[in-house]
């Protein structure tokens, strides 16, 4: 492609770029803190894209214009790497759905061990997320959560015998490196569970646990007094394990 070409390209780029972190599409890419970095490098991309094109379009010796015409005429460009953005149309246009269910039980869970346990605050049932949870039940042995009421959101997911977990995929940067956090259900479960759905549960800790087929590490379980069915959250990524 042309310079001219490449910099409507980079332009595209960075219109992508600055659309996914203008609005929540980032979150389905990267963890919430790059939001700043995002935006200053699609406004980069742009303004290398518009600095470009003026430096293309300005005015030029008759030796050197003598000089690209011959470059230009030794050397043309294939109409097919106008392809290249049709994938740029796609970003903009479909917003990616969030790893789900398929990725979880494809994964290992990355459950690790936590530097410590602080005090759990008061509340009936206390809301904690999918890590916590499982942090506490598998490495403090359910000390902190013995006696009280949880009540954690996740989406749902189903292993190839149809028992059910209930995830959130964790990540440190960004969603290629996102890894699942499962915890199996037990107890009043509802009888029917779509993976991907997105699930409150209430319930308490039991001492049950499982082992991960795939890398073989722990998940523990909780005992469900109640549950319904939830939207979606905003972010759908848990980024709580590392601030």
């Amino acid at each position: 492609m042309n310079r001219k070409a490449q910099a409507i390209v980079l332009f595209l780029v960075g219109g992508a770029v600055l659309r996914a972190g203008s609005t929540d599409l980032y979150l389905r890419y990267v963890k919430a803190g790059l939001r700043p970095l995002l935006l200053a490098a699609s406004v980069v991309l742009m303004v290398a894209a518009v600095a470009t094109v003026w430096y293309e379009r300005r005015p030029r010796a008759a030796g050197e214009d003598a000089g690209e015409g011959e470059a230009g005429q030794a050397h043309r460009e294939p109409r097919v790497s106008w392809l290249l953005v049709l994938p740029l149309f796609a970003l903009i246009l479909v917003a990616p759905p969030a790893l789900g269910s398929y990725t979880a039980m494809h994964t290992g869970t990355a459950l690790q061990r936590p530097w410590g346990f602080p005090a759990l605050p008061a509340g009936n049932p206390l809301p904690l997320n999918v890590a916590d949870y499982a942090g506490r039940a598998v490495y403090d042995h359910g000390r902190s959560l013995e006696h009280r009421r949880v009540k954690i959101t996740g989406f749902v997911a189903l292993d190839g015998h149809g028992a059910p977990y209930l995830v959130r995929m964790v990540l440190n940067c960004c969603a290629a490196d996102a890894q699942p956090v499962k915890i199996g259900l037990t107890g009043r479960i509802p009888p029917v569970l779509e993976p991907d759905t997105w699930l409150q549960v209430i319930g308490t800790y039991t001492r049950k646990r499982t082992t991960d087929p795939v890398g073989g590490g722990a998940i523990p379980y909780l005992e469900v007094s109640r549950s319904r069915p939830v939207p979606a959250p905003r972010d759908p990524y848990d980024e709580s394990w590392n601030g």
